[in-house]
């Protein structure tokens, strides 16, 4: 057992030699070939229904564990096929911008083919067996959400992100699937509004996609992937990042509005200090070489900001969200 591994990877995506991945235990080993830093995405989208359900009275602690852990490992096990098929079909070869930000652990040998399956599969059991449970809870409508998210979670690597769909499915499944359909899963309730709430969630995990597509642009572009960026161009991808990125704080301000949200949540403006590296970065084209500052995590840029920023006004919007209910 490895705790300051498990925090680790819990954080940022760290890069391992052959030696250190040696020395890992099995969670530690998992936790960095399924990208477990970026799970949190999927986590503040959990919570975002969750509180939404107990500002409504109808939250159920037992619907929303099952809810977050299926949908948790759900994405790992999307992280973990993206890996597999993008080994496949020889994406990551050449050193691809993959396997520079991190390990890809089929390109470098730390995993065999059967043993990364084997952790898709165990992730992919896990993700299975709570949205059946929550089907027995609520009924088949449960059924049709877990139909629609197999879908994404089975073609997101292949072919959508190569027809420039990936981030309009990054946009409808972190947002009204996740928060829409599990508002459903704890309540049992449909709720038009929620949908509205949920487009904080999904923007915000937009940006960090985009910023991500935008980072690696020309990799896809020479390996045949048509991502967003590749086919709008960096310039214009990169004010579709500054608009996504406003929208995040205008929908609050909309629905502070229309009421549905209290005024607390606009605690969410102090967001905008955590937003200030990435509007001077999407300012510029990004550069050809690692600046000094970016060395450390190059060659994510435009993405390592638009993560930064996410978390950040993640964490400050359930913030607003229990403010609510604490004043209700």
């Amino acid at each position: 057992m490895n705790l300051k591994m498990w925090l680790t990877a819990l954080q940022v995506i760290p890069k391992i030699s052959r030696e250190e991945w040696d020395r890992l235990d099995i969670v530690s080993r998992w936790l960095v070939a399924a990208r477990a830093a970026v799970l949190i995405l999927t986590f503040l989208s959990a919570a975002v229904a969750g509180l939404l359900a107990a500002r409504d009275g109808l939250f159920h602690w037992a619907n929303w564990l099952l809810l977050t852990v299926g949908l948790v490992m759900a994405h790992a096990t999307n992280n973990l096929l993206n890996d597999y098929v993008d080994f496949q079909r020889g994406v990551d070869e050449d050193n691809y911008f993959r396997t520079q930000y991190g390990p890809q652990t089929l390109q470098q040998g730390l995993l065999t083919k059967r043993q990364l399956l084997a952790y898709a599969a165990a992730a992919g059991a896990v993700a299975l067996g709570c949205g059946l449970a929550l089907a027995v809870l609520r009924g088949w409508p449960i059924l049709v959400l877990i139909a629609v998210g197999a879908v994404f979670v089975l073609f997101y690597t292949w072919p959508l992100k190569y027809i420039g769909l990936g981030e309009i499915a990054v946009l409808l499944v972190w947002g009204p699937l996740m928060v829409g359909g599990g508002y459903f899963a704890i309540t049992g309730q449909w709720n038009a509004s929620v949908l509205l709430a949920s487009l904080p969630c999904a923007l915000g995990a937009t940006t960090v996609i985009f910023g991500k597509h935008i980072d690696k642009r020309e990799a896809d572009k020479a390996k045949g992937i048509h991502t967003l960026p590749v086919i709008l161009g960096e310039r214009v991808s990169r004010i579709s990042v500054m608009v996504l990125v406003a929208l995040q704080y205008l929908l609050v301000g909309l629905l502070v509005w229309m009421g549905y949200f209290s005024w607390v949540t606009l605690v969410v403006v102090f967001g905008l200090y955590f937003s200030l590296p990435l509007w001077r970065m999407l300012a510029r084209p990004r550069p050809a070489s690692p600046p000094e500052e970016a060395k450390s995590f190059w060659p994510m840029w435009f993405v390592a900001s638009a993560f930064y920023h996410y978390r950040a006004y993640g964490i400050l919007f359930l913030a607003g969200l229990v403010l609510q209910m604490a004043i209700r």
